[in-house]
């Protein structure tokens, strides 16, 4: 396995991450068997969400609440609000914490916004994100976007530590701009729909796009045994 720094954040992270979204269709023992063997395979990068209804939780379980065979410190989680204002991001975090049976979230990201947040823009989002990392309670603060031009404000505003947006060997030259610009800027830069939804039919074709790009860490999405044996593969 190869790890790699997620940019500025300064996380060591295998080069491929485990997209939780999917185990929300797998039930929880099932969810146990995947996420440790994809633990015990070396990798230590899991992305989920608050709206990823039970995933968090299924997480916690699979990691048995965090213990002296799957240690909280090796373990690098991110989650995301979709809180655009300061109370409900404060909830947010409070049921996550609680879901994933931690004290700490490593990368919290604000999930597919309608803007940017930014520093006293109005809305309380990012300085409610700020105040939770000066409390430790996340450790860094993160931006997922499915539209380009979010995506470079968020990159441009130097306020976040990580961008989270679609890329794969089907994307086109707006998509490799942003990777470049996050590379300029040192984001760490977090590849979703790396199968492109299902439209790429070959995952050797898309695992080999992908890691051609030293600062793309992507998050495949697993809900079965023989999905994530043939990314291990």
């Amino acid at each position: 396995m190869t790890q790699i720094i997620l940019g500025k954040t300064g996380l060591k992270v295998e080069k491929n991450g485990f997209g939780a979204l999917p185990i929300q269709r797998a039930t929880f023992d099932e969810t146990k068997e995947i996420v440790q063997k994809a633990y015990a395979n070396g990798i230590n990068f899991y992305d989920t969400a608050r709206a990823y209804t039970d995933s968090e939780e299924k997480l916690n379980y699979a990691f048995e609440g965090f213990n002296e065979k799957y240690p909280r410190e090796s373990i690098i989680i991110a989650s995301k609000t979709q809180g655009e204002n300061r109370k409900d991001i404060e909830k947010d975090i409070k049921v996550s914490l609680d879901n994933l049976g931690t004290d700490y979230i490593d990368l919290y990201q604000i999930h597919n916004p309608s803007f940017c947040p930014t520093e006293g823009d109005g809305s309380g989002a990012y300085d409610a994100l700020f105040d939770l990392l000066d409390e430790g309670i996340i450790r860094h603060i993160g931006f997922t976007s499915h539209k380009a031009e979010l995506a470079e404000e968020a990159i441009d505003s130097g306020l976040y530590e990580t961008i989270q947006f679609p890329f794969s060997y089907l994307t086109g030259q707006k998509e490799l701009a942003i990777v470049e610009k996050a590379r300029a800027k040192n984001l760490g830069f977090i590849a979703m729909k790396a199968m492109s939804g299902g439209l790429i039919g070959s995952s050797k074709a898309a695992y080999a796009y992908i890691n051609s790009f030293d600062n793309v860490v992507p998050i495949w999405g697993v809900q079965r045994m023989s999905e994530l044996d043939e990314f291990l593969s």
